[in-house]
């Protein structure tokens, strides 16, 4: 019997840390399958994602590198564009290939292909259609020369064309119409498939993986299965067994969805015995977007943020402060709960401690092993520092409860609050917000998160020296190219940093 543990690796897309009920006691519905997690396993209540926004966020889970070493400096890229995950970087997937595993991804991938493009092509603004794309070529550059045997998924978000599934290194379909779609529904026009309904994407895509789980478990080899799911991400579109389930409005209700489909894969694991030899990580790529509707869900009492200010995009604790649950019932004590500063990209040193492989030098640069906080959730933390980024490129370091952001606002595509005012959590009256709210003198801004996890009083001019003390151990891991101990190496692209004199002194 194999004892090597299975990994299903379940990436939830702008799912908010108060989305969890098991996380937020303040919760309008209740997520059970969720919850089934935290209950059997660890909750990680100061975990992150690496950037407030999706691509960045999946390169650092596959790479165990920071995004913003790559050549993607800011923002996302689209369903079109080429890879930014560099050539020859080893991927968590390729190291599991190495040790024997089967590896799949199922869903949305969003780190860029080589589709066949004529010479006329050119990226259309706005993430919209782009023409000149042979759909009938092999891909070249696909999950599948990254690691993975087996792909079945989507390009990009599940907004961003082409609406066209991908089987591997091929397109399954032609497209042969165009979409597009408003409102919480929204998705950009695009060419789109004969078989493409995006309700039903979600729902398909589960199956996909609960197929593979089936076919795996009756082979000796243990298996990784990465499940980067296209929801609660735009388009928001519940399929009609969910609809006005959870009280609150569609986004609440695309919450219960993903929940049920995370429920059928525990049921699968259950059901074929595998379950207590899996590892089962449920996460999300970063906080909640405001498409969600915010002032919807707050008048039914719910708040994706919980406590946090901020969301996707921002720089604030609610852009990246994400739900971490993980079971592996033969090895983790159920219902525990771990208040640790831990990082997604923290994954591909913790498994290589599972398996006893030795990363190099030129791997896995920002990953630190999180294994013995799954062992034992009271254990010290393995991290001296963690580094965030918002959409505009803007990066923040965290060291103990202090928190600088090198940006005086946000930092992402919209604000929380007027620009040079501090802001409290969305929910806040306005009247209040009024009577204690202050201009920021500082281009930049620090926190002490342990007083003011909700990061309302900026006291950069109180504590200069710590400020001063963070930037430099920012500008040493951005020189270093790496943020844990081994030889110098090198950031790909263009150094921005030193362009906005960061790294000058």
């Amino acid at each position: 019997m194999n004892q090597r543990p299975n990994i299903v690796y379940i990436l939830a897309d702008d799912m908010g840390y108060g989305d969890v009920s098991a996380l937020n006691e303040n919760a309008a519905f209740k997520t059970p399958n969720f919850d089934s997690i935290a209950a059997s396993g660890v909750s990680f209540t100061d975990a992150h994602a690496s950037s407030a926004v999706c691509t960045p966020s999946r390169y650092s889970i596959m790479t165990g590198r920071y995004n913003w070493r790559s050549r993607l400096k800011w923002g996302v890229i689209s369903g079109f564009d080429e890879p930014i995950i560099e050539p020859g970087r080893k991927t968590v997937a390729e190291m599991l290939k190495e040790q024997g595993y089967k590896t799949s991804v199922i869903g949305k991938w969003h780190l860029g292909m080589s589709f066949k493009k004529a010479d006329s092509f050119e990226m259309t603004p706005a993430f919209e259609q782009c023409e000149g794309v042979d759909y009938s070529a092999k891909i070249e550059n696909s999950p599948v020369t990254m690691g993975f045997d087996y792909y079945y998924g989507i390009s990009g978000s599940l907004d961003m064309p082409p609406f066209v599934y991908i089987e591997n290194d091929h397109f399954t379909q032609l497209p042969d119409h165009e979409t597009v779609n408003e409102g919480k529904g929204f998705w950009r026009k695009g060419p789109t498939a004969p078989d493409f309904e995006h309700e039903q994407v979600l729902p398909l895509l589960t199956e996909k993986v609960i197929e593979r789980i089936t076919e795996y478990s009756q082979e000796q080899d243990p298996f990784f299965i990465y499940f980067p799911m296209p929801a609660p991400h735009t388009p928001i579109l519940p399929t009609e067994e969910f609809r006005g389930k959870s009280g609150t409005n569609e986004y609440g209700d695309f919450v219960l969805e993903c929940d049920a489909m995370v429920g059928k894969i525990i049921k699968k694991l259950k059901d074929l015995d595998i379950y207590n030899n899996t590892i089962l990580i449920f996460t999300s790529d970063n906080g909640c977007s405001p498409r969600a509707d915010y002032k919807e869900l707050l008048a039914c009492g719910h708040n994706p943020s919980y406590i946090f200010r901020g969301h996707k995009f921002h720089i604030y604790e609610g852009g990246h402060r994400v739900p971490l649950l993980i079971t592996w019932p033969d090895k983790i004590a159920p219902n525990s709960s771990c208040n640790k500063i831990v990082c997604l990209g923290d994954f591909m040193a913790t498994i290589a401690e599972i398996l006893g492989y030795e990363m190099p030098d030129d791997m896995g640069e920002d990953s630190v092993s999180n294994l013995p906080m799954w062992l034992d959730s009271d254990s010290p933390g393995t991290r001296n520092d963690i580094v965030h980024q918002s959409w505009d490129g803007s990066l923040s370091i965290r060291k103990g409860n202090y928190k600088l952001e090198m940006c005086c606002d946000s930092g992402g595509e919209t604000h929380p609050g007027p620009r040079g005012t501090y802001m409290f959590p969305i929910g806040i009256s306005p009247e209040k917000e009024q009577q204690t709210v202050k201009p920021i003198k500082s281009k930049f801004q620090l926190y002490e998160l342990e007083s003011d996890v909700s990061e309302t009083r900026n006291v950069i001019d109180e504590h200069p020296l710590i400020a001063e003390y963070l930037k430099r151990i920012l500008s040493s891991h951005i020189r270093n190219g790496r943020s844990t101990p081994g030889s110098m190496q090198k950031n790909t692209g263009e150094d921005i940093w030193e362009a906005i004199g960061w790294l000058k002194d």
